[in-house]
């Protein structure tokens, strides 16, 4: 049961992750922004 509960906790994650990034550009244009965040907090 606690592993069926895990997968579709998983496969709703992928989805609403597919599903804001329709595109790899996309989902590599989110990654570079969340890189660029991390790195502006840094220096601040």
């Amino acid at each position: 049961m606690k592993k069926a509960s895990l997968l579709i906790a998983a496969l709703l994650g992928v989805s609403l992750t597919l599903s804001a990034c329709a595109t790899v550009k996309g989902l590599g244009r989110d990654i570079e922004s969340v890189g660029q965040a991390g790195s502006d907090a840094m220096k601040n």
